[in-house]
């Protein structure tokens, strides 16, 4: 709950002195010790504060999920496993899962999204990093078209899906191997191109080295460049830059 939700209670008497004082007693943090929950985080920066459980020990993981949905009713987690999921499944039933790009959420009901954005991928083997972008957006509430496995080795399928690609207000362009993707892509739109590369390819690419470095030194205008196999900081910053085309 916010501060203005929580005032607009008290004044209301749905909340009483003493519920607010022990909420406001968690802000701006909470501190359990091995982790300081930001809590405020949604104030400052438009977005709750999302968990990274990948090597993180159970029992933090089960705590830290059980705060942030008890203050908020939804959390947003990266880089999950099954395991991590069915341990926290335990204590938030309605939690989900996905097991291709590792999302651990739960969301409020009847969220609205809103604007477009454009999720493409070099190729399949790309999908679990595109779907991690993808799924982060929606969460923070955008809607995403999945456009997948249209990488300039077959450039035609690239060209077949022109409209609904600059029909959106951000494009991610997901891709491995050489990375050409994102570069092509920002020759045929008028919006800004976030380009993810991923790890995906042969010995040559190093493990997404080779990708990183021909989005970072491309010759196409608008393009920015998330680390490698970063899925969600593409779709945070695709959403901040749909954010603002809806606001305008």
């Amino acid at each position: 709950m916010d501060i203005r939700g929580m005032l607009e209670k008290v004044q209301s008497g749905e909340m009483d002195i003493p519920q607010a004082e022990g909420l406001l007693k968690k802000l701006p943090y909470e501190d359990l010790g091995y982790a300081k929950l930001d809590h405020h985080r949604r104030l400052r920066s438009g977005f709750g504060e999302v968990v990274f459980c990948q090597g993180k020990p159970d029992e933090y993981l089960r705590e830290i999920f059980r705060r942030f949905y008890e203050q908020d009713r939804e959390v947003l987690g990266t880089r999950a496993s099954k395991a991590q999921y069915e341990l926290v499944k335990e204590i938030i039933p309605e939690i989900v899962y996905d097991p291709i790009s590792g999302i651990l959420k739960v969301e409020k009901p009847g969220k609205e999204h809103v604007g477009n954005i454009a999720v493409c991928t070099g190729g399949t083997a790309d999908i679990p990093v595109a779907e991690e972008a993808a799924l982060t957006a929606e969460y923070f509430g955008c809607r995403v078209d999945r456009i997948y496995d249209v990488g300039v080795a077959g450039i035609h399928r690239l060209l077949a899906q022109r409209e609904r690609i600059q029909a959106a207000n951000c494009v991610i362009a997901v891709a491995g191997m050489e990375g050409a993707l994102g570069t092509v892509i920002a020759g045929l739109v008028e919006v800004p191109v976030v380009a993810v590369p991923t790890s995906v390819g042969y010995g040559a690419s190093f493990h997404g080295l080779s990708a990183l470095l021909t989005m970072i030194n491309s010759c196409a205008n608008g393009i920015s460049v998330v680390n490698i196999d970063n899925g969600y900081g593409a779709g945070y910053i695709g959403t901040q830059i749909n954010r603002l085309a809806v606001k305008k």
